[in-house]
């Protein structure tokens, strides 16, 4: 399982605030239970503003803004980090890496923004060799509108699922 920037700026408190994280936040823990419940690994994805590129709105090193959100931290604190500059959570990092190491042939998906990160790392060119979902209740963006927009778009290429449809029983 796959968390994707569930960090402090994307909440209420946080410099770039998204539509209804606190049921979003609720379904990614509730999700990564499952996950770990059923054996899933988990690994989180961590978008750091690069600092070639000047001050970024959002997501600076060094700010409370970039953490991941402690409830998803506590949930689990020994899940690898992986931090990213670009929405292809893939994009240089070890994200790969990791998961051949792990032998891991599905991905479940969920996280922030829907339309950007979710989305392009869902349709990344690496993740091709993987059965890839994304738990579309776990994931969120701006506005509703725009949220639910990405998911269809996405569902040709991808299976958008539920949390009980990414983990039966």
């Amino acid at each position: 399982m796959i968390v994707i920037d569930p960090q402090i700026d994307y909440f209420e408190e946080g410099l770039f605030p998204l539509w209804n994280t606190q049921a979003t936040l609720i379904n990614i823990l509730a999700a990564m239970n499952f996950a770990k419940n059923n054996g899933f690994p988990i690994v989180f994805i961590q978008h750091v503003a690069n600092d070639f590129s000047g001050k970024g709105p959002f997501f600076n090193p060094n700010t409370k803004g970039v953490d991941i959100h402690s409830d998803i931290m506590a949930c689990a604190p020994n899940a690898p980090i992986f931090v990213k500059h670009f929405a292809d959570a893939f994009e240089q990092t070890d994200l790969q890496k990791t998961l051949d190491s792990l032998g891991i042939e599905k991905l479940i998906l969920c996280g922030m923004m829907t339309q950007n990160c979710v989305t392009h790392t869902a349709i990344s060119k690496s993740a091709e060799q993987y059965e890839v979902e994304i738990i579309g209740e776990a994931c969120t963006t701006r506005e509703e509108l725009l949220h639910l927009i990405a998911l269809n778009a996405i569902s040709t290429r991808v299976c958008c699922v539920s949390i009980k449809e990414a983990f039966p029983e």
